[in-house]
C-alpha cells in the first residue's frame, strides 16, 4: 500500500508574523496617564476602595508574566511607575491578595468575521504536589491536586473566547474523591452560554468525550454544527431532538467513510489548535501560585488575558502548497 504524501504548508505572512514574535519579547511597558488607577466612589456606606480593578489586574498581570511573588510584584510596579514619572501609589501585597479573590478580570478579544468556529478542549494545571520527576523516582505524595480548565478557542483569531469559570477540582489517585465526577461534557453548555446570543456560532469542534445528548442539544440550540467524533461503540439515538438527528448523521458518515477519512472530511483536525493553546498557557507556569480556589480562578483568567494580548500582535497565515 502506497503511503500518502503529507501536505506541505507555507506561511504567507512571514514578515508580519516575524515582527509579531519580536514584539512578544519586548520589555516596553506602556502606562496610559488617563488610566483610572484610583477606584471611583461607589456611593455606598463603608470604606471605599483605593485602587481600581484595572490597577489590580495590571499588577497581577506583571506577577503572572514574570513569575513573581506579591511583594516582588509591588516593588516591580513601583519601579516602573518611577521610571515613567507617574506619582501613583501601588497596592501592597495584602491588598493584591485580598482584591484578587473577587476580581472581575477583563479578557480582551478582537472577535472574528462571520460565524464563530469554536474549538473546545480541557487540560489540568497542578496546584500542590511534587514534580513529575520526583513522583516517578520516589512516588507521589498523598496530596497531589490539579485544577481542570476548559477553554473555547476562536479558530480564526486563535483567541480564547470562553473559559469554564468554576474550574473543576481534580485530585490525584491517592487523594479522596473530591470532584472527579466533573467530566468534560457537563461543562460545554456553560461554555456556550458565555458567548453572546447575538454572536452566530458556525461550528463547535471537540473530542469524543463530548459525544453526549446534552452537548449535541446545546450546540443545536445555538444553531451550530457539531464536529464531534462518535465513540467506537456508538449506537444511533432516537431522533427526538435536532442534536440527536445531527449526531446520527455524523455516526452514519463515520461508519461509511471510516473514522480516519471522516476526521479529514469534517475538519476535526482543527482541534489541535486548542491543544497548542493549552501548551501556551502552561508556558506561563506549570502550576498555579494561588492557594485559594477563587484566587486560582482569577490567576487563570489573567493568563488568558495575557495570551490574547500576545495573539493580537499577530498570528501566522498558512496555506497548503502540496
Amino acid at each position: 500500500m502506497i503511503k500518502p504524501t503529507p501536505t506541505t504548508y507555507k506561511t504567507t505572512n512571514w514578515p508580519a508574523y516575524n515582527e509579531a514574535l519580536k514584539r512578544r519579547g519586548s520589555l516596553t511597558i506602556w502606562f496610559d496617564p488617563e488610566m483610572k488607577w484610583d477606584a471611583a466612589p461607589t456611593g455606598k456606606r463603608g470604606r471605599q476602595q483605593t485602587y481600581s480593578d484595572a490597577a489590580v489586574q495590571t499588577c497581577l498581570t506583571m506577577k503572572v508574566l514574570f513569575g513573581m511573588a506579591l511583594r516582588q510584584t509591588t516593588g516591580f510596579v513601583e519601579s516602573l511607575l518611577k521610571l515613567v514619572g507617574l506619582d501613583w501609589t501601588v497596592p501592597d501585597f495584602s491588598t493584591l491578595s485580598r482584591r484578587q479573590k473577587p476580581l472581575a478580570v477583563n479578557i480582551p478579544y478582537r472577535g472574528s468575521r462571520g460565524p464563530l468556529h469554536l474549538l473546545v478542549d480541557s487540560t489540568g494545571i497542578k496546584v500542590e504536589g511534587e514534580g513529575e520527576w520526583h513522583a516517578r523516582k520516589h512516588g507521589g505524595s498523598k496530596r497531589r491536586v490539579w485544577r481542570k480548565i476548559h477553554l473555547g478557542i476562536d479558530e480564526q483569531t486563535l483567541e480564547v473566547r470562553t473559559i469554564e469559570g468554576s474550574l473543576a477540582n481534580a485530585t490525584g489517585p491517592k487523594e479522596p474523591v473530591d470532584g472527579n465526577h466533573i467530566g468534560d461534557a457537563p461543562v460545554l453548555p456553560d461554555l456556550l452560554s458565555q458567548i453572546s446570543p447575538e454572536q452566530e456560532i458556525g461550528s463547535v469542534t471537540a473530542d469524543g468525550a463530548y459525544d453526549t445528548r446534552n452537548c449535541h442539544d446545546a450546540i443545536a440550540d445555538r444553531g451550530a454544527h457539531a464536529v464531534i467524533p462518535p465513540r467506537k461503540n456508538a449506537k444511533p439515538w432516537k431522533p427526538t431532538t435536532a442534536g440527536a438527528v445531527a449526531r446520527n448523521e455524523a455516526l452514519r458518515a463515520s461508519k461509511y467513510l471510516g473514522r480516519a477519512i471522516w476526521r479529514n472530511w469534517s475538519g476535526y483536525h482543527r482541534r489541535s489548535r486548542a491543544e497548542t493553546k493549552m501548551n501556551c498557557m502552561k508556558l506561563l507556569g506549570q502550576r498555579l501560585m494561588a492557594r485559594d480556589f477563587d484566587r486560582q480562578v482569577a490567576e487563570v483568567q489573567v493568563r488568558i488575558a495575557i495570551m490574547n494580548g500576545y495573539t493580537a500582535l499577530g498570528i501566522p497565515v498558512t496555506k497548503a502548497v502540496g
